[in-house]
């Protein structure tokens, strides 16, 4: 091997790694390994002087090989890759020895901890004598994109998207679009139409001349990589599948609501006039609020978090209920002036613009708050020929720790969100993964809230978790922007990491494919061998490590990088 001239640099972030390892003890100690060219520590190596620093050393020393000990790789080794580009060096002869998460944040002697970052940084140095130039690819972008969901997500993402002249494919499962706000009467807090909302969407996405709708629809197969989608579309009463061809994929799908039966204290489905927030918004809708019976009832009861905010079903906040029930109180007092309406709460959530204020008019409505505990539903029973009402509502009030009895004649259950149950297959056809309540998982929920681990494909709306209508439609904007941006270069990076198959050395077993998560490896029947889609592979090193026959190379993780690690370290 020739001679490398390495360039150490050793990040303090701020006090993050400095204040239990010795930034500069680092430094000094990587001097003294062979094949470092130059090694210094900066208080902030991510910043744009850090950065400069690199390059400028990389430039003058004349390095060949970087390698920078400061924190995650998957917070900053894209920002490193770039500062070696600038200097001219290949972004793939860098090597980063995580000395903050790894170290400084795990550790609370300074010298035990100062040792370790030494060997971590030891060892990377080793490493990186073994990387090789890489280059990334690209690959042709189709700019038509799949929208999966007629709601107010996928009514806006559509919409978006055709606004910039690209094509969409809009498919619902349902015959009409509109989703779970097409059963809305008024949202929150200024009380606007939803059925306005959607009816201006609705018309303009069926008139799009860019827009092709599918109801009664579903996706039944999806192949191909971010910017070659061929997904499979199988239409009610249509002889045949229809193939198509994308670019990306916006999920879209939505939520369903929490099944109130299941809370049997509630009485819902025995007691004729408990209700779910659904069925009120049909009366409201109908424009009568009115009991089984057809009277109007004189005392109404909502109460909050049924199936939200519970240990025996939901642990979650559903986000939209509270000011939904506010709501409820506006309108209820609006058809019905002399109705007593009561709101039974486990906390108020009266976040975002314009809600504290709503929740302040509600009080002023003379609505009666009772706050309950979690965990601590109220019950409801039928009330007797002399209490004047239908039932009565039992619970224990936590501010004035007393149990309450409480009339009612309608019971409002404001039912909490949940995943469809088609969203375990819809995860599985698109490559998406799910959450242990099983909400679709986002990328990064602050750096990257509606991509997914999958390249080319989307979430946005309820089906990522709850949320409201204002937040649906800025994530599907978004969601919409991610789209465009990538159609705007024409064509898709295919990053130089990935897993590469020796023909000669593979038997065919296919077990590779039985244990990539990505879907990212194909069987090829004329040749007999397994054949790994760049575009797709994460170089996760899953079907590395599997392989029977070591037929697998991991690119940028092979045999000897890896070794020369182990080795500076034990």
């Amino acid at each position: 091997m020739a001679e490398e001239r390495i360039g150490v640099f050793v990040c303090n972030c701020g006090t993050n790694i400095a204040k239990i390892v010795d930034a500069n003890a680092v430094a000094e100690a990587a001097k003294d390994i062979p094949g470092v060219a130059c090694a210094r520590s900066y208080k902030y190596m991510c910043s744009n002087p850090g950065q400069e620093m690199i390059a400028q050393d990389i430039r003058e020393f004349s390095l060949t090989r970087i390698v920078v000990a400061a924190c995650s790789p998957r917070m900053h080794e894209g920002t490193f890759r770039k500062a070696l580009e600038r200097g001219g060096l290949n972004a793939y002869l860098l090597e980063m020895a995580n000395i903050r998460e790894q170290c400084s944040w795990i550790h609370e002697d300074t010298a035990a901890a100062t040792e370790k970052a030494k060997e971590l940084t030891r060892a990377a140095i080793q490493r990186v004598k073994y990387h090789e130039s890489l280059e990334k690819r690209s690959v042709p972008m189709c700019s038509a994109t799949l929208v999966l969901g007629g709601g107010i997500a996928g009514l806006t993402a559509a919409l978006e998207l055709a606004g910039a002249e690209q094509q969409v494919y809009l498919v619902e499962r349902q015959s009409q679009l509109g989703g779970n706000l097409a059963r809305v009467d008024l949202t929150p807090p200024y009380l606007d139409s939803a059925r306005d909302i959607l009816k201006d969407l609705i018309l303009r996405v069926e008139r799009h001349p860019r827009i092709r709708v599918f109801f009664e629809s579903e996706l039944v197969e999806l192949k191909g990589y971010v910017g070659n989608f061929r997904p499979k579309i199988m239409t009610s009463g249509a002889d045949a599948v229809l193939e198509l061809e994308v670019g990306s994929v916006v999920v879209c799908t939505g939520y369903k609501e929490f099944e109130a039966e299941r809370i049997q204290q509630y009485g819902y489905g025995r007691l004729p006039d408990v209700i779910t927030s659904f069925e009120l918004e049909a009366m409201l809708r109908q424009g009568r609020i009115v009991t089984k019976s057809g009277k109007q009832p004189r005392y109404v009861s909502i109460i909050h978090c049924v199936g939200s905010r519970s240990s025996q079903f939901h642990p979650y906040c559903s986000r939209v209920c509270c000011m939904t029930a506010l709501k409820y109180t506006h309108e209820i007092k609006s058809a019905i002036p002399e109705a007593y309406v009561t709101d039974m709460y486990i906390d108020m959530q009266a976040f975002g613009k314009g809600c504290e204020d709503f929740y302040r008019k509600s009080a002023e409505a003379k609505t009666a708050f009772l706050m309950f505990g979690k965990n601590q539903e109220p019950s409801i029973r039928m009330a007797g020929p002399e209490d004047n009402c239908s039932m009565l509502i039992q619970i224990k009030e936590v501010l004035s720790g007393e149990e309450v009895e409480v009339p009612a004649d309608l019971v409002v259950l404001m039912v909490g969100m949940e995943p469809r149950e088609d969203a375990e297959t819809i995860a599985r056809l698109v490559n998406i993964s799910r959450d242990k309540d099983g909400w679709f998982i986002e990328s990064h929920p602050k750096l990257d809230p509606v991509a997914t681990t999958t390249d080319g494909i989307f979430i946005a709306g309820a089906c990522q978790a709850p949320k409201d209508v204002t937040d649906t439609v800025s994530q599907s904007r978004a969601a919409g922007a991610r789209i465009l941006a990538k159609i705007a270069k024409g064509q898709i990076t295919v990053d130089a990491l990935y897993s590469e198959v020796e023909d000669l050395l593979c038997s065919g077993c296919r077990t590779c494919g039985g244990v990539c998560p990505y879907g990212a490896i194909e069987y090829d029947e004329k040749t007999g061998h397994s054949r790994v889609i760049s575009a797709v592979c994460k170089a996760c090193g899953c079907c590395v490590a599997t392989c029977p026959a070591g037929a697998i190379k991991g690119r940028h993780f092979t045999d000897e990088q890896i070794y020369a690690q182990l080795e500076a370290v034990f």
